[in-house]
């Protein structure tokens, strides 16, 4: 499959298709949610799997032969698919409708879940610790295989699942964290090669440092206090000395906490900033084009989102306010519409929306844009999911049980959301590719349901 097109007609998708000239150019296409599959290959023998409430099309073949049929996902009886006979365009179509299945693997702890349409056809469920509240992805063990690690407020541990191959990864290791830990972030802050793990620690107002050793085990935690109720990290050069220093988001004291890295992952005391009413999430990036990373901070209790500029060695001026969604959440930062200015997006928990702030230079911004996504979006990333080169938006909803997937059709607008199902309670997540398959998958923690979602990428 080289691209999905979303909100079209089958006439459209039929337009796309013979576009393609290669050996073979097929389309599946769903009429229930209007979705495209756009299909090329230059080899002669190829397998597929396909939903029988869709239609397949094959242009410009003098035969086809099907060596197999098998419907795909095999829930409820289904009716029999109509078998593909030769011609110049082949159709098959049925109207059943599929519902999401889950099935529990005997030779692991994860479970499968399988939605009825094939954007993310794979769905495994890993159990973690009590109330995971935020997930990070990177390869901490040097295999080349990106591993999850996730803070478990509940259990005050975060826990490292490796990756052993295809996306599969092991039960999770364990390590005292402080309590309640809210956030997580994995950068290498000693400068020994190895990414290391930082910890908000929301009840006992400090953050973790988990040192790596070495084939992705971790040492003992050391603390540094912040300010009150920490609820969201970032671990970035914000003074320009290459090594890295800690941003977090005090929730209960309305600050920024910036503690400078004085090297070997020695971080001096913090220095805060005052920002708006509860700040829930951070980011850190330039938005202004001065080569120096800026502070993005979404402000819950205000309604608001921060900019606060850097100054220069790791200092800030007073944050810049742009009214956002009733009780912004999340916050990320990326160019969306292709300008090389770092626009902001962010997740509405209160409004069931997801806002897009564009970048019109030197850092300001214009009002937001907002889209409607699932009930109660808790996190927000912005990475290209189809291959187009603009950067997509997808939000955890953690009232519907629900991933959102946005995608960018220009210009920093974005289609109607497509839903998928994950766990009780989605928080957090992360887009990566954890299969080696060069496309990106979800990574989702659920709080409710005490697991990790894994969404592979079709």
């Amino acid at each position: 499959m080289y691209n999905t097109l979303f909100n079209i007609t089958q006439t459209q998708c039929i337009c796309e298709m013979i576009k393609v000239n290669d050996s073979i150019s097929a389309l599946n296409y769903f009429s229930t949610n209007q979705t495209c599959q756009l299909f090329r290959t230059n080899i002669t023998l190829i397998f597929l799997e396909y939903y029988s409430n869709s239609t397949f099309i094959f242009l410009n073949q003098s035969s086809i032969s099907i060596l197999n049929i098998r419907e795909y996902p095999p829930s409820t009886p289904l009716s029999t698919p109509t078998t593909i006979s030769s011609s110049s365009t082949t159709t098959t179509s049925s109207t059943t409708t599929i519902s999401s299945t889950t099935t529990t693997t005997t030779s692991s702890t994860a479970t499968s879940t399988t939605s009825a349409f094939n954007f993310f056809p794979d769905n495994i469920i890993y159990p973690v610790g009590s109330t995971p509240r935020s997930v990070a992805v990177i390869d901490v063990n040097n295999d080349n295989k990106p591993d999850i690690v996730v803070a478990n407020l509940g259990s005050n541990n975060v826990g490292v699942l490796l990756n052993v191959e295809n996306g599969t990864f092991l039960k999770q290791v364990t390590y005292s964290v402080g309590n309640s830990p809210f956030s997580v972030a994995v950068v290498d802050v000693n400068s020994d090669n190895e990414p290391d793990i930082i910890a908000a620690n929301f009840g006992s107002n400090t953050i973790s440092i988990l040192f790596n050793v070495g084939n992705g085990t971790f040492l003992n935690q050391t603390t540094y206090s912040v300010g009150s109720s920490p609820y969201s990290v970032a671990v970035v050069d914000v003074d320009g000395s290459n090594k890295p220093d800690i941003i977090v988001a005090n929730s209960g004291s309305n600050t920024l906490s910036i503690l400078l890295n004085a090297g070997n992952g020695i971080f001096n005391a913090q220095t805060t900033y005052s920002v708006s009413s509860t700040p829930y999430s951070v980011t850190v990036i330039d938005v202004n084009n001065d080569n120096k990373p800026d502070i993005i901070v979404a402000n819950y209790g205000s309604n608001t989102v921060g900019v606060l500029f850097n100054g220069g060695n790791g200092t800030f001026l007073h944050q810049t306010t742009y009214s956002a969604g009733t009780g912004p959440i999340s916050v990320a930062a990326v160019d969306v519409n292709g300008d090389n200015n770092a626009d902001v997006v962010v997740a509405n928990f209160g409004s069931n929306t997801v806002g897009v702030f564009l970048n019109v230079g030197n850092g300001t911004f214009l009002h937001q844009t907002t889209y409607s996504v699932g009930s109660g979006p808790r996190s927000v990333a912005a990475v290209d999911m189809n291959n187009d080169n603009k950067p997509d938006i997808i939000v955890a909803n953690s009232g519907s049980k629900t991933v959102s997937l946005l995608l960018n059709i220009g210009n920093g607008t974005f289609m109607n959301q497509a839903a998928y199902p994950v766990g009780s309670y989605p928080c957090s997540l992360v887009v990566i590719d954890v299969n080696n398959d060069n496309e990106p998958d979800i990574i989702v923690a659920n709080r409710d349901s005490n697991s990790i979602n894994v969404l592979l990428h079709f």
